[in-house]
């Protein structure tokens, strides 16, 4: 039972990081501003989005956000307004333009390119011709004889 308990806290943890004071009294816009806070990444966290983090950092981000809201800003214009002010770092899920793409392709192209290295390595020594046998020379087959009598 207690292992249960802590558990379920566990999970709720995220929900504890927006303070009752951050709340918007408008549930509509308040539900914009949780949906925009969980695509914007805490910058003291890293991998946490300023929704679940206790940071002060994202606190600030996550009051900024609501302070667009009410001032009558889209989604798309406060999302902006972040990535203007703090990077597209900020984003959890950065946009598909240029250098991102070349950033997210790089890692399928490395991988494909080291493949192919790999299979023309194991064709090219499955095919090469099996290094010349050196003859003994008179001295060495003599000893080796030798040796097998013994």
């Amino acid at each position: 039972m207690k292992l249960l308990i802590l558990i379920l806290l566990l999970l709720a943890m995220p929900a504890f990081a927006v303070q009752p004071d951050e709340i918007l009294d408008d549930p509509a816009l308040e539900a914009r501003a949780r949906d925009i806070s969980a695509g914007l990444r805490c910058l003291v966290c890293r991998n946490e989005s300023i929704d679940e983090s206790n940071a002060d950092l994202a606190r600030d981000l996550r009051l900024l956000v609501r302070e667009r809201l009410v001032a009558g800003d889209s989604d798309a214009e406060v999302v902006d307004f972040i990535v203007a002010r703090y990077g597209e770092y900020v984003l959890l899920q950065p946009r598909a333009t240029g250098s991102s793409i070349v950033l997210w392709a790089a890692g399928p192209v490395m991988l494909l390119i080291g493949l192919g290295i790999g299979v023309a390595y194991l064709r090219r020594r499955r095919d090469a011709a099996p290094p010349p046998a050196e003859a003994l020379s008179p001295e060495e087959e003599a000893r080796l004889k030798e040796i097998m009598k013994d």
